[in-house]
């Protein structure tokens, strides 16, 4: 918040890499900046660049109820690891990996240079499964499996091996080929983690990750202070009474592993508002709050939107009133308003369009929450260029902007997924102007729910039916 205000205009981006995006800081405030953001134990250390950029989690790592094993304590063991090693300094290009610890990936995990999840095997040994060559931008890829279990003491000298062959044999005469995506292409997945498996060998046992270093770094994770009989609070009554409070408790807030406590998710998502974009004066509250109400933590997620991971049930009203205070209470998410969107042509040097304007017209017309929760569960996210920032091709209903002839079109995809059952969407036929988008978005939605089954979501209805229904209505009179 104070960086924003004293650097920048006011207000900061929230990015789908579960980062903070300042948009407007003068080149000589960045060594201020940086020393403001060094003193609060933040930096901004291989946020660019041809290296390992940060690693990114489960938003309910901790906290959920389904996990096999928070994954955190390896995320930060991950970060040490890759931060500042001269070896991979300068990769071909970018590397992200992500991690999870449940069943459900919430951190997208299919979509990384490197995916790992941790898993149990038949003997009850925990460790992880290894994913390789997931990415986004002009050329998506789903990720592959190239080792169903890895134990846990192998971890670091396993990722070693993986970034040595990528190091070695990635392109570099051509950035738009040079993401490991690409190598794993051309090599073949089989040929790909024989090649892993050959350096492995020869360094397995240089620097195993000791159970003692594991335990150390768990420790440092500490479970909050949580009350041992706290109140388990539904609100039953007032959610009947309260048909706005009982709307964000169902969609807004999620169960949470201890009895009495519920995750709470804040929508950056209002109506009006660019998604992911947050004021300082907002900043600052959601600190107070976070204080109060979730033991001083505030999380993000990749969908761009904030999370108290602890808050005790009985607080939820007060919380909610609290919220809605700074706008921040919208109860959306997941909905088709709560859309991914990347800053585009308004922010980005690198953009073909407008994204933020786009996702604005879309919000108006779906503003009546009564049919967005009739519709249920439905992923749309924005990009303003082929790099995908906004992850358009795993969204539900993907937008991607494209430059013709200095004018502003828009390309759109059905039936992608970042989830377990992750999948790219299917183009669905030309482009269309930007005066459109928000008109094709009604006329895809009024299809789904033509052609849907009873209770059936809008991700299934596109994969029994195909794109050609939706094509058939979007372009009919074109």
């Amino acid at each position: 918040a104070h960086i924003a205000r004293t650097y920048d205009k006011g207000y900061v981006h929230f990015t789908t890499r579960q980062n903070i995006q300042l948009n407007w800081p003068r080149v000589e405030d960045v060594p201020a900046i940086l020393e403001d953001l060094a003193s609060v134990q933040m930096h901004a250390i291989q946020t660019s660049g041809n290296c390992i950029r940060n690693v990114t989690s489960d938003p309910l790592a901790g906290v959920c109820a389904d996990e096999v094993e928070d994954p955190r304590p390896y995320c930060e063991i991950i970060r040490q690891w890759s931060t500042l090693h001269p070896e991979f300094a300068f990769l071909p290009r970018k590397f992200k990996i992500a991690v999870t610890g449940a069943p459900r990936d919430r951190a997208a995990v299919r979509v990384h240079d490197i995916g790992l999840r941790l898993v149990r095997n038949q003997n009850g040994e925990t460790g992880f499964e290894v994913i390789v060559g997931g990415g986004l931008g002009r050329t998506p890829i789903i990720g592959q499996v190239i080792r169903p279990f890895l134990p846990k003491r192998d971890l670091l000298t396993y990722l070693e091996a993986i970034l040595r062959v990528y190091n070695l044999y990635g392109r570099r005469d051509n950035m738009f080929k040079a993401r490991i995506k690409i190598l794993v292409k051309a090599m073949g997945v089989e040929a790909f983690a024989r090649a892993v498996e050959e350096e492995w060998r020869s360094i397995r046992d240089d620097f195993p990750l000791e159970v003692e270093t594991v335990r150390w770094y768990q420790s440092r994770f500490v479970q909050p202070d949580y009350e041992a009989s706290a109140e388990v609070q539904t609100w039953d009554e007032l959610r009947r009474e309260r048909p706005d409070f009982d709307a964000w408790y169902r969609h807004n807030t999620a169960d949470h592993k201890v009895p009495g406590y519920r995750v709470v998710f804040l929508s950056l998502k209002p109506p009006g508002v660019a998604p992911g974009d947050l004021t300082s004066e907002q900043l600052d509250r959601v600190a107070e709050l976070s204080e109060r109400y979730s033991f001083g933590i505030t999380r993000t997620n990749h969908t761009q939107n904030l999370v108290f991971a602890d808050v005790r049930q009985r607080d939820l009203f007060e919380l909610w009133q609290a919220l809605r205070e700074i706008n921040l209470a919208t109860p959306n998410i997941g909905k088709l308003t709560d859309m991914i969107c990347c800053p585009g042509l308004d922010y980005c040097a690198l953009a073909n369009a407008s994204s933020i304007s786009v996702a604005l017209d879309i919000y108006r017309r779906f503003e009546d929450l009564d049919y967005l929760y009739d519709l249920g569960d439905i992923r749309v996210n924005l990009s303003g260029c082929m790099n995908g920032c906004g992850h358009h091709s795993v969204a539900h209903i993907g937008i991607l902007g494209v430059d013709k002839k200095g004018e502003e079109w828009y390309q759109l995809t059905l039936g992608g997924s970042s989830s377990d059952d992750a999948s790219l969407g299917q183009r669905l036929g030309p482009a269309v102007a930007k005066d459109r988008v928000a008109d094709t978005i009604e006329t895809i939605i009024r299809t789904y729910v033509d052609l849907r089954l009873e209770e059936e979501p809008f991700l299934a209805t596109v994969r029994r039916v195909g794109v050609d229904p939706f094509k058939e209505r979007v372009y009919a009179n074109h």
